[in-house]
């Protein structure tokens, strides 16, 4: 079987399950594993025929304290029914499939009316009529994080035991493959990204930056710049010290990164408490509501809240954390003249500017710049 015959989920939506806290502190980048999980299944049918076959994950940073409370999601199949498992799930306490991400144990089954263990509610949606089962676990180090499987024998004959163990051995290269995989990622990013909020620094901002904006004058669009600095921040330094401001910052990283969901966009810590956010395609209404979207999150959100390994006992800040942002674009506050470096310099000053305006005019809001 070839590649052709195997689908997976876009590389976009495959991040959520690669999202391996053991690769330190850092946000998973956008890993290119859809043409890698396709290959890893039409080499599993290789080593073992068979007419169907998928790879489930589930999602580590939602997974359950119970099987009934985690799911795990169809990333990759292939067969008459693929098509329309990608996406789908089940619960990890479901079927054969739940058994071995539970136990971390190979699966043999040559009878779906004998077995206990079988989960007939995907045949029962589909044309697809099941007759045995092998199914292997996929690990990252010691931990299960999913499931492959493959359905009927392609020689009509059932699996056998020499079957499952050609699969086990598969499935250990898979997850060395895997690991490997995320680590040399993990290379690559950690220049890229601030080791305290795992958000981009501010080298890779500025690289960044000066890609947007040559594409902005390429396609004759536009660039949003938020600049972002946190109100009072120093007073939970002086409250509780150094490392609590810490925790304020990587609580904070985060509450962008699940605020602003632009599609491009780039979120980096500049130094200190600023943030900065590149908004490409965003005109200065556009950033102007992202800008505001965060403040709105921000006051819903309570910082310092529960126990923390460098703190003797339990913290509750009690008092808000707001911040102040400044709004600038491209070309509405910069013209189009002049090299590319001179622009994004101009374009930073504004919205840096802008933010300073918000501080003096009483912090916890939004300004837009006067620049051009």
């Amino acid at each position: 079987m070839t590649a052709q015959g195997v689908v997976s989920l876009p590389g976009n939506e495959l991040k959520p399950f690669l999202d391996r806290r053991r690769y330190s502190a850092f946000v998973t980048p956008r890993l290119q594993v859809d043409a890698f999980l396709r290959d890893i299944l039409s080499k599993a049918s290789e080593f073992v025929p068979a007419q169907a076959g998928s790879i489930l994950m589930d999602r580590a940073l939602e997974r359950g304290s119970t099987a009934s409370a985690t799911k795990l999601y169809f990333v990759a199949a292939f067969g008459p029914a693929a098509e329309g498992l990608l996406g789908r799930s089940l619960l990890a306490e479901d079927g054969i499939v739940g058994y071995v991400y539970r136990t971390g144990k190979p699966y043999l089954m040559c009878n779906p009316h004998k077995d206990p263990n079988f989960f007939a509610d995907f045949d029962e949606s589909s044309d697809f009529e099941t007759q045995n089962i092998i199914a292997v676990p996929v690990r990252i180090e010691r931990t299960v994080c999913g499931v492959l499987e493959l359905l009927n024998r392609a020689s009509g004959r059932r699996f056998s035991k020499k079957d499952l163990k050609l699969l086990e051995i598969f499935a250990s290269y898979t997850s060395v493959s895997i690991e490997n995989l995320l680590d040399a990622q993990r290379a690559n990013e950690m220049a890229r990204r601030d080791d305290l909020t795992g958000l981009y620094n501010d080298r890779f901002f500025h690289h960044r930056l000066t890609e947007d904006l040559v594409r902005a004058d390429v396609t004759g669009s536009s660039v949003g710049l938020l600049f972002l600095d946190l109100d009072n921040f120093k007073d939970v330094n002086d409250t509780h010290g150094h490392l609590a401001g810490s925790q304020v910052l990587k609580e904070f990283g985060y509450l962008l990164s699940r605020t602003i969901r632009a599609e491009g966009g780039t979120l980096a810590r500049y130094g200190g408490d600023e943030f900065v956010v590149i908004l490409p395609g965003q005109s200065t209404e556009d950033a102007l509501k992202t800008a505001r979207e965060v403040t709105t999150a921000l006051r819903q959100t309570s910082f310092l809240q529960g126990t923390f390994s460098w703190a003797e006992g339990p913290i509750f800040w009690d008092r808000p954390l707001t911040c102040s942002i400044g709004v600038a674009a491209y070309p509405e506050h910069v013209p189009r003249t002049g090299t590319t470096d001179l622009k994004k310099n101009l374009l930073l000053r504004a919205a840096d500017q802008a933010m300073y305006d918000a501080k003096a005019d009483g912090k916890d809001q939004v300004k837009v710049s006067g620049a051009l």
